[in-house]
């Protein structure tokens, strides 16, 4: 393969991120999930549950949900991965996944602003999430054949800021066009767009179609660019597949550099998709942020992850990605300390002036930690599972790296559900995402920094 050519293999592997991107930044973070939180808060409050309460049992419906979802793709994905491995294909599943994420996203349509089908709402958007999760697995498993052992880093962490560029750039989309503030107007004063319904929130609604058709669109120079040989298929099916991924299981134990940091990734990854699903939620609930100040709040989060993470896959190729997997814990560890220690009224204890906009500056500048060094943590793990990886199982073992990120992936969503129903408090409810962080940077100590792919 000439090295054009392969530069173009990249660049459509690139795409599927800016593709895919707005599933996390719009639907996930920063427009459907404070949308959903406050739709479902107004909705508890009309049944009779105490303000306070309605805002922790909209939280531990979310949470349910991508506890839910977490669930079905940790123990799904080995095995998906497998499977395709044993077809020697990774195209049509991405394909298929695909249009399940198109579907799903597009059902958010469909949401009653008045919370009468709240669930079905919810199971649309967690089907989707499911299909657009699955197809980042087959993608990610292309990573080893687009470059060596030390390029990879950059090449992933390029990715990483090519998608997030995708996420501002739809989420400026959103907010200027279509959102509606509490006047009934965008960000700049206007109409939603094509003559959406701003009393019955279309233009919010919209998210879900326009992620939809952003990721129909998008995915189209992947299609085109980003190239795949076949394998030889071989027999055996799902009772090869099922097999193969026991025995990827039981090696684990003669493996100890892969084991630990797949343990490690299981519980900061957990503790950062906390963090992403949440963010949007606490803004609303604890600070009190319209949609509009939230999506704001998301373009500075998501500018600082396109900076961060091509800066991040640069220090990845410098100092490998082990200790840059390590900083960003640290950080993001900080940032949770301080969330959790501020409200509206007071930081860590100490009152503050009614109407104060200290916290408000303080969560944006959390915003762009949390956007920064979690778009570094993402870009560089899947880097450093490159380097535990074989060529001819990619897409098994990225399947086995999914189930490290979504095996316990109920766990941060039940851990803030269970926290926040005990506290009452949805600020609180974010305290177990700091145990998860601690607990994954432990696990980093069995982990060499050159990976075992011998």
């Amino acid at each position: 393969m000439t090295k054009r050519t392969n530069r173009k293999r990249i660049w459509g592997w690139w795409f599927f991120d800016w593709a895919n991107q707005p599933y996390h930044t719009l639907l996930v973070t920063f427009v459907f999930s404070p949308f959903f939180a406050a739709v479902a808060t107004d909705y508890f409050l009309s049944l009779g549950s105490a303000p306070e309460s309605a805002q922790a049992e909209a939280q531990a419906l979310w949470a349910l949900c991508m506890t839910l979802t977490g669930l079905t793709i940790g123990l799904s994905a080995p095995f998906i991965g497998a499977m395709a491995d044993i077809a020697g294909r990774r195209r049509p599943w991405i394909v298929i996944f695909s249009l399940i994420a198109f579907f799903g996203a597009w059902g958010i349509w469909f949401m009653d602003p008045g919370g009468s089908n709240l669930y079905l709402i919810l199971l649309s958007f967690g089907i989707g999430f499911i299909g657009a999760e699955f197809a980042l697995i087959f993608v990610n498993a292309q990573l080893p054949s687009l470059g060596s052992k030390e390029e990879v880093g950059d090449i992933s962490g390029s990715g990483f800021a090519f998608g997030y560029l995708g996420g501002v750039i739809s989420l400026f989309i959103m907010l200027l066009l279509f959102v509606e503030q509490d006047s009934g107007k965008t960000l700049i004063g206007l109409d939603p767009i094509l003559g959406l319904d701003a009393v019955a929130r279309e233009g919010t609604r919209a998210v879900g179609p326009f992620v939809a058709l952003w990721l129909l669109v998008f995915m189209i120079p992947y299609m085109l660019w980003c190239t795949e040989t076949p394998r030889p298929r071989k027999s055996g099916g799902v009772a090869l597949a099922f097999a193969t991924v026991v025995q990827s299981i039981a090696q684990l134990r003669h493996r100890r550099s892969l084991a630990g940091f797949l343990g490690a990734s299981m519980l900061y990854r957990d503790a950062l998709n906390g963090l992403y699903a949440f963010g949007g939620v606490y803004a609303r609930l604890v600070l009190d942020w319209s949609i509009t100040q939230i999506g704001i709040f998301g373009i500075v989060a998501a500018i600082s992850a396109a900076l961060f993470s091509w800066l991040g896959g640069k220090a990845d190729r410098a100092f490998g990605p082990k200790p840059v997997i390590i900083t960003a814990i640290v950080v993001l560890m900080a940032v949770c300390a301080t969330i959790v220690g501020m409200s509206r009224t007071q930081i860590f204890g100490i009152a503050l002036t009614e109407g104060s906009t200290l916290p408000d500056t303080l969560f944006f500048i959390c915003g762009v930690l949390i956007g920064g060094f979690g778009g570094i943590l993402q870009s560089t793990s899947r880097s450093l599972m490159v380097r535990h990886t074989r060529p001819d199982q990619a897409t098994e073992a990225f399947g086995l790296y999914g189930l490290s990120g979504r095996a316990t992936a109920f766990l941060a969503p039940a851990l803030i559900g269970i926290a926040t129903t005990m506290s009452g408090s949805a600020r609180l409810g974010l305290l177990p995402v700091i145990g998860l962080f601690v607990l994954g940077l432990v696990l980093l100590a069995w982990v060499r920094a050159e990976g075992d792919q011998a």
